[in-house]
């Protein structure tokens, strides 16, 4: 498990990425127990996440709407399967409209570029 705390913060708001192997939703739910063990991210906001498998896409929103699939399309992309990304956000109080999406986009090559 990889984890990286505070990458990106706007208007309040702060990003950490994290991310391992992950062959199946029983295993991306495990990760993410895993995360939330770690207080920190247990009170985060949103845990926003996806995995590429070799069976099915697999994303979660958490209530970040849309967010999950930015993750997916960016596995889709890059050919990473059987590997989940979960991007954090602790909402800071102001709304970020669209820059939340290129937030977690950039949160998600963040990732990629320290996990090669």
């Amino acid at each position: 498990m990889l984890v990286l705390e505070n990458i990106i913060s706007d208007r309040g708001s702060r990003y950490a990425v994290s991310g391992g192997s992950c062959q199946s939703e029983a295993e991306a739910r495990a990760f993410l127990k895993e995360l939330k063990r770690r207080k920190k991210f247990a009170k985060a906001t949103h845990n926003t996440w996806a995995c590429l498998t070799d069976t099915a896409p697999l994303k979660n929103d958490d209530g970040e709407s849309g967010a999950g699939m930015v993750i997916l399309r960016m596995l889709e992309r890059e050919d990473l399967r059987n590997h989940i990304i979960v991007v954090t956000r602790w909402y800071g109080g102001k709304h970020l409209g669209g820059d939340r999406f290129r937030h977690v986009q950039d949160a998600v090559r963040h990732y990629m570029d320290q996990a090669q």
